[in-house]
């Protein structure tokens, strides 16, 4: 069946008279907690694959694979961004990679 007036007014419904009503509902939900900072890491022609990556595992706790993944970002692109989090817990990760002679900054986004 088509939706029409014809076919509205053959059953007598009828929201014309009928009185509003509106209620205030509280809605709970779950604050997220979005990361609004990364760790990069950049490229440089002195560290080898090898180290970068061990680096990345040991400072990061990244597995093999994303270790790897990321250090042919940082080779092909020039950075990546390989942990995202709070300012503050990125903080002892990018001294400790900057110490072992890696170039690592903290970046914001929104």
């Amino acid at each position: 069946m088509e939706f029409s007036e014809d076919n509205i007014s053959r059953f007598g419904i009828s929201f014309q008279n009928q009185e509003k009503h509106q209620e205030d509902v509280e809605v709970a939900f779950d604050e997220e907690v979005v990361a609004s900072h990364q760790l990069v890491v950049y490229n440089d022609e002195v560290n080898s694959f090898d180290y970068v990556i061990i680096t990345l595992m040991e400072v990061c706790e990244h597995s093999p694979e994303q270790a790897e993944q990321c250090t042919l970002q940082i080779h092909f692109r020039g950075r990546c961004g390989v942990k995202s989090g709070d300012f503050d817990e990125l903080v002892s990760m990018r001294n400790e990679i900057c110490r072992r002679g890696i170039s690592a900054e903290i970046e914001s986004y929104q």
